[in-house]
C-alpha cells in the first residue's frame, strides 16, 4: 500500500519527472530524426526549390532544416546542451508550421504542432536529470525533498 501512495502522492514524484522529461525528449528527438534523414536523401532533388527561408536560398534553408532535424534532435535525445539544441527545432517548427503555409487548416498543421509543443515544454523545463546536462553540468541538488 505504501508504493502506492508514493506512485500517486504528487509531492513525491521527482523520479516521474524526470523519467517524463527524459521520454518527451527522446520521443520527439527520436521521432524527428527520418524527417531529417529523407530531406538528406533527396537533398539534390528538392534543394533548389525548398522554402527560401529568410532569402537565404532553397539549399542553405533545406541545410538548416536538416541540421535541426537530424543534428539537433540527436542532441535533444542525449539532453545535451539540452535549451540550445531546441531553439533551432523550435524556429524550424514555427516556419513550418505558420510560415510555410498560413492559410493551413489546424489539422494539416497538426504534425509541426506536435513536435513545436513538446519543443516549447522542454525549453522552459530543461532536460531533467536524466541527461548529458545533468552528468556534465549538474549541480547536487540542495532542495529539501518534501
Amino acid at each position: 500500500m505504501a508504493a502506492i501512495n508514493r506512485i500517486f502522492n504528487p509531492l513525491s514524484r521527482n523520479w516521474a519527472i524526470d523519467l517524463g522529461l527524459f521520454l518527451l525528449r527522446a520521443g520527439t528527438g527520436v521521432l524527428l530524426v527520418p524527417h531529417g534523414i529523407m530531406k538528406v536523401n533527396s537533398f539534390s532533388e528538392k534543394a533548389d526549390g525548398f522554402y527560401n527561408f529568410m532569402h537565404l536560398g532553397g539549399r542553405v534553408s533545406m541545410g538548416l532544416t536538416i541540421f535541426a532535424e537530424v543534428v539537433c534532435s540527436i542532441l535533444l535525445v542525449l539532453g545535451l546542451f539540452t535549451r540550445l539544441t531546441l531553439i533551432p527545432l523550435i524556429i524550424t517548427m514555427i516556419v513550418a508550421v505558420f510560415v510555410i503555409n498560413p492559410n493551413a487548416t489546424l489539422g494539416d498543421r497538426e504534425s509541426g504542432l506536435l513536435y513545436l509543443v513538446p519543443y516549447v515544454v522542454l525549453f522552459f523545463t530543461g532536460p531533467g536529470r536524466i541527461s548529458m546536462d545533468q552528468m556534465l553540468f549538474g549541480r547536487k541538488q540542495t532542495v529539501a525533498k518534501v
